[in-house]
């Protein structure tokens, strides 16, 4: 049986084209009293490393904890953009899905990193045809994750990120983003919110214990629901506890009721790796390195 949410308030039209471009005007520049402007608060940078011998470049943003403090450690969230916020801008990925984690409320009760990388026009950040009713994860990562994956791994060398509370989250292409870098790197992320997404069958049995909360459209025509359904049930036949909620009345845009959810975001939040473990930022990991078991808290 599935859980499905009635929500109470009505959804926006749903994005069923999410190949449109989305230009910089577009990306949220509005703002309130109580949650600033996400293109005001995230800095934007740029990343360099070698991959296969070439050096590649990651547009990305970055919001830093409120009121840093250097001998602290912080939460760092990943979150990974859908496929119409591609391209070069480094503004059009927070147009979607980061406006919650700007909130004066939100910043002040759990200050941390956020991370939002932008992947560039003619790429993904898993290299699936999204369109299918199956996922088969390639067996290399994409260019864009592998970029993005060196990138956290330098900033847990670098910054005041704490090893025990890194967390991915994702939307439609970013959604099986988010499942495929959890498959590739089992033990490394405290928990996972993967929206509109989809994954590979055969790796629930490495994430059956990461504290995982699905969210799909029961209405979509972009990325089937079913991909979602199968692989929350795929991860319950694995032994895991899985959350899974499935909006009855929504199609593509789950993304809007599950970000704007303060209940959503607490629940990361308060998702750890046992004490004693961490983040590996040594490359994926192997089957040697994947005992880290995350605590699964109710909130």
């Amino acid at each position: 049986m599935w859980l499905v949410a009635s929500v109470a308030f009505s959804l926006p039209a749903c994005a069923e084209d999410e190949t449109q471009t989305t230009s910089q005007s577009d990306a949220s520049e509005t703002s309130s009293e109580s949650t600033p402007s996400p293109a005001k608060l995230f800095e934007p940078r740029q990343f360099r490393a070698d991959l296969d011998g070439e050096i590649e470049t990651l547009n990305y943003r970055l919001l830093k904890p409120q009121d840093f403090k250097p001998n602290n450690k912080y939460p760092l969230v990943v979150f990974l953009h859908g496929a119409g916020e591609r391209g070069a801008d480094n503004t059009a990925q927070l147009k979607h899905g980061v406006s919650n984690f700007c909130s004066t409320k939100m910043r002040t009760e759990n200050p941390c990193y956020v991370l939002a990388p932008q992947c560039p026009k003619d790429q993904s950040w898993a290299d699936i045809d999204w369109t299918k009713t199956a996922v088969t994860q390639p067996e290399k990562a994409s260019k864009s994750l592998r970029l993005v994956m060196t990138l956290i791994d330098e900033m847990l060398e670098s910054a005041s990120v704490d090893r025990r509370r890194v967390y991915l989250t994702g939307l439609s292409m970013g959604g099986f983003g988010t499942w495929d870098a959890l498959a590739r790197r089992p033990g490394f992320f405290a928990a996972a919110i993967p929206v509109c997404g989809g994954g590979d069958l055969a790796t629930a049995p490495k994430i059956a214990n990461v504290p995982i909360w699905c969210f799909h459209g029961a209405k979509d025509r972009v990325v089937t629901v079913e991909l979602s359904r199968k692989m929350i049930e795929a991860i319950k036949q694995s032994g895991g506890e899985p959350k899974y909620i499935e909006y009855p009345d929504a199609g593509h845009d789950s993304w809007t009721a599950t970000y704007s959810s303060d209940e959503v975001l607490q629940w990361m939040f308060a998702q750890r790796l046992k004490a004693g473990t961490g983040s590996s930022p040594n490359g994926p990991a192997t089957e040697e390195n994947t005992s880290e078991q995350p605590e699964m808290k109710k909130k």
